[in-house]
C-alpha cells in the first residue's frame, strides 16, 4: 500500500470497489486511483487479479491495497470492514461484486436463484450495511451500486439476475433518502452490453448491432467515467436515480 496524501487541507478520500478483480470493477477502481482516491480493491475468488491490479496503481504512483473476502459470508464482510474502519470511514462505495447464472425459470434451480440473489442483493447489504454510520457520521459520502439493464427492461433467462439488480434499484431509492440530509448520495449505474470476456461470450459483433442502437458495446472505461463522476463532488445534488449507460439500449 502506498502511502495517503492530502488534497489540500482535506484528507485523502478512501474508496471500496468490490469485484475489482473483473473489467468493469478494475476499470472503476483505476478512474478513482486516478482521482487522488485510496482506493480498496476487492476480491473474492481472483486475489491475484486484484494485487496486480493493486501493484499497477502504486507502480503509477497512486494509492491503493487489496482487499479479499465473500460478499455472501457477512461475518466475513464484518471482519474485514471492522478492519478497515479503524483507519477511518470508507468515503465511496462502488457495489460492483456481481454473478449470473442464466436459465428458464421454469428450470431455474433453487441453488441458481439462491447464489444470484446472494451476491447481487445480499452482497450489498453485507458491504454497505457496517459502511453506513461512519459514513453519515463524516457528513460526506457516495454509495453507487453497479446494476443492469435487466434489472430495467427485464431478460429472458435471467429472473433471478433482474429481479437482484431491480431490488437494488428500489433499495437505493430508499436508502438515498434516508441519507439525503447527511451529504451521502445514493445511486446505480446500470449498464447494458459492455465489452469483457462474459459479454464475448454471449454476444457477437453482429447480434450487438442489432440490437443496440449504437451498433457498439460499451467500454468498462465509459461505466469508469460516470462512475467517478458520482464519486465526485460535482455530484452532490445527484441521489436516488439509476442511469442507465446502453447505447440507447433501454430508455
Amino acid at each position: 500500500m502506498s502511502s495517503s496524501s492530502s488534497v489540500g487541507a482535506r484528507p485523502q478520500r478512501r474508496a471500496l470497489v468490490t469485484g475489482a478483480s473483473g473489467a468493469i470493477g478494475s476499470a472503476i477502481a483505476r478512474a478513482l486511483a486516478a482521482e487522488g482516491l485510496h482506493v480498496l480493491a476487492h476480491a473474492n475468488g481472483n486475489r491475484a487479479a486484484a494485487e496486480a491490479l493493486v501493484a499497477e496503481l502504486i507502480a503509477q504512483g497512486q494509492s491503493a491495497e487489496a482487499l479479499v473476502f465473500d460478499v455472501t459470508d457477512a461475518s466475513a464482510c464484518a471482519s474485514a470492514l471492522a478492519a478497515v474502519l479503524e483507519q477511518g470511514p470508507i468515503h465511496v462505495l462502488v457495489s460492483n461484486a456481481g454473478v449470473h447464472d442464466d436459465a428458464v425459470f421454469a428450470g431455474m434451480t433453487p441453488t441458481q436463484w439462491q447464489r444470484v440473489i446472494d451476491v447481487n442483493l445480499n452482497g450489498f447489504y453485507n458491504v454497505a450495511q457496517p459502511l453506513m454510520l461512519p459514513m453519515l457520521r463524516a457528513r460526506w459520502g457516495r454509495i453507487v451500486a453497479i446494476t443492469s439493464v435487466a434489472g430495467q427492461a427485464g431478460n429472458r433467462g435471467q429472473v433471478n439476475y433482474a429481479a437482484a439488480k431491480g431490488a437494488l434499484h428500489a433499495a437505493v431509492k430508499s436508502l438515498a433518502l434516508e441519507c439525503a440530509s447527511r451529504g451521502v448520495t445514493v445511486n446505480a449505474v446500470a449498464p447494458g452490453i459492455i465489452a469483457s470476456e462474459m459479454s464475448a461470450d454471449t454476444f457477437d459483433t453482429d447480434a450487438i448491432k442489432r440490437m443496440v442502437p449504437m451498433q457498439r458495446a460499451g467500454q468498462p472505461a465509459e461505466v469508469a467515467d460516470l462512475v467517478a463522476f458520482l464519486a465526485s463532488d460535482k455530484a452532490g445534488y445527484i441521489s436516488g436515480q439509476t442511469i442507465g449507460i446502453n447505447g440507447a439500449l433501454y430508455q
